[in-house]
């Protein structure tokens, strides 16, 4: 796999896992007092830092795993393929 295609995917990987990584470790209704002029349902406080160094971890784990799944060919894409139901297709 060439490194831009490594890239490429690692960023997918950090995109998705970010929207994921979100919503963890947000405080708590009644933790702060709202600020005037804020919805009562967003968060009082908010670290891109925090969320951004959660988001790599993850991010590193999931693309370390498909990239092991890449090399040593766990799961084939023949094995997802749920349309086929075991026949063989003309080529």
């Amino acid at each position: 796999m060439r490194w831009t295609s490594i890239l490429a995917i690692y960023s997918l990987f950090w995109a998705m896992s970010f929207f994921f990584v979100l919503p963890f470790r947000l405080r708590r209704e009644g933790e702060d007092a709202p600020v005037a002029g804020q919805a009562e349902s967003a968060p009082p406080s908010f670290s891109f830092a925090r969320t951004a160094k959660w988001t790599t971890l993850v991010s590193a784990i999931l693309f370390g795993l498909y990239y092991a799944n890449y090399v040593n060919g766990w799961v084939t894409p023949q094995a997802l393929d749920l349309t086929s139901h075991g026949e063989r297709s003309a080529p």
